[in-house]
């Protein structure tokens, strides 16, 4: 039973779930994954696959574009910030020497 002590995580490699003690960061307890069901429709499997070709290649296809544009968005990012830093009215650092 979790309370403030412990908590819950979903391995993402098993995907077990694992109860985990705050305070000594150990695993107190694991339950395995249930294992997937057996393959009843060959078609319908074959035809998942097959689909799980086209999600691969969207998702190929989004990382490509976000890629294509990452410079964009960097080049936003620093000129934003380079921004906030002139604005700034925090003058020069001390340092430990100058104390």
């Amino acid at each position: 039973m979790p309370n403030q002590e412990t908590f819950s995580i979903q391995c993402p490699c098993c995907q077990a779930e694992l109860l985990i003690d705050v305070g000594t960061r150990s695993i107190l307890h694991h339950k395995l994954a249930e294992a997937p069901a057996p393959i009843t429709d060959l078609a319908a499997e074959v035809r998942k696959l097959r689909g799980a070709g086209a999600e691969r290649e969207q998702a190929f296809q989004r990382s490509l574009e976000a890629e294509r544009t990452r410079e964009q968005r960097m080049d936003r990012k620093f000129d934003e910030l380079l921004r906030l830093a002139k604005e700034s009215t925090a003058g020069k650092p001390v340092k430990d020497i100058d104390l």
